[in-house]
């Protein structure tokens, strides 16, 4: 049997904030696991989205650093159409977190806008440009 991708994994530095964010984009997550140092969540077809403290890792991985030069994961949440990517970009901008890129057309047939999330991770978040019936 070959492996089965199952899970995505974040590195955090603040439990908390992390997890306020990916709230705002519809993950269901209990507010009693912001003081946890290792949070999961169930996603629509059976993938996880898992988040570790930077002391977890290391708990495990003492030579554990993150990575340099530019964000360690991209995460793309799909959104229903081109005005709801410019919603929640103008949402998650206006609660504070970096906007990386404005909402725009992109030629490839996608409204796209990209958030950092609060370790500075890539959040892209895409619609087609025209919904199909």
């Amino acid at each position: 049997m070959a492996p089965v991708f199952d899970l995505v994994g974040l590195v955090v530095t603040d439990m908390g904030a992390s997890l306020a964010f990916y709230r705002r984009l519809g993950i269901d997550i209990p507010a009693s696991a912001d003081d946890e140092p290792h949070v999961e969540a169930a996603l629509p077809g059976g993938l996880r989205l898992a988040w570790d403290t930077v002391d977890t890792v290391r708990s495990f991985d003492p030579d554990w650093a993150p990575p340099r030069g530019g964000p360690g994961i991209s995460l793309a949440f799909a959104c229903a159409d081109p005005a709801e990517v410019d919603r929640v970009y103008a949402d998650l901008v206006g609660a504070g977190y970096i906007g990386h890129k404005k909402p725009w057309d992109a030629f490839w047939g996608q409204r796209y806008a990209v958030v950092a999330d609060p370790d500075g991770n890539d959040i892209d978040l895409f619609a087609p440009l025209e919904v199909k019936p």
